[in-house]
Order: structure tokens, then C-alpha cells, then sequence
């Protein structure tokens, strides 16, 4: 068994952080709004950021819960969201603010729908 606590705050940092990724691109309508300002390409470089940190925090989700809660939750492609993580860590100069914006406007809203049922699922 794994430490319920600690994994229920895990997962809402991880909203937390999700939502406000979400806050902040609201205004970004197409990729090339990242790309065409500098204003832009800094909202894109923290941008990053938050999705690196959320996939290194889903690793260590998946870690702490002994990888006994994500597969309960198969609406995700878990392993992609954290493999996001190491593109953006790994390969930072090749990222494609296409991929990230598709992600921030496709992905994020199942990503977060699936974590709030995990959090209430985990709820003390």
C-alpha cells in the first residue's frame, strides 16, 4: 500500500500547476503566438517549465503509489505525459511550440479531468 497523503497532494500540485498553465495561455489562440514575440517565447519557455515539472512529478506519482494508481485511471496515456517531460528536458532547443500548443489546448483538459478523479479517489 502506498502513502494516500502524500499522493493526494502530489496530484493537486500538479492541478494546481495544470490550471495555471491553462490561466496563462488562455490568450495564446494559435502557435504561432508563442512564437512571434518575445513576450511570446517567454510565455512559451515557462510554459515548458510547467510541463516538465508536471511530467517529473507524475514519474514520482506513478513511483510513490508502487505504479498501482495510474493504471487504474487508463483514460491517460501516462507514459506520454511523462515522456513530454524529457522532451522538453532533453531536447529543449527542438521544441515544436506547435506540439505544445496542441498539447496545452487538446490534452490538458482530459489530463486534468482524469486528475481530479484520482484526487477525489484519493481524497482523505
Amino acid at each position: 500500500m502506498f502513502d494516500k497523503e502524500l499522493a493526494y497532494d502530489l496530484v493537486l500540485l500538479i492541478c494546481e500547476n495544470l490550471e495555471v498553465v491553462q490561466r496563462r495561455t488562455k490568450g495564446i489562440k494559435t502557435y504561432d503566438d508563442f512564437v512571434s514575440t518575445e513576450n511570446g517565447m517567454i510565455l512559451l519557455d515557462s510554459t515548458c517549465m510547467k510541463l516538465a515539472a508536471v511530467g517529473e512529478s507524475i514519474k514520482n506519482l506513478d513511483k510513490i503509489t508502487n505504479r498501482e494508481l495510474l493504471y487504474l485511471f487508463p483514460n491517460i496515456q501516462w507514459k506520454q505525459v511523462m515522456g513530454m517531460r524529457d522532451i522538453i528536458v532533453h531536447h529543449y532547443f527542438d521544441i515544436d511550440a506547435e506540439v505544445i500548443y496542441k498539447t496545452i489546448k487538446e490534452d490538458l483538459p482530459p489530463l486534468i479531468n482524469e486528475l481530479y478523479k484520482i484526487k477525489n479517489n484519493l481524497q482523505p
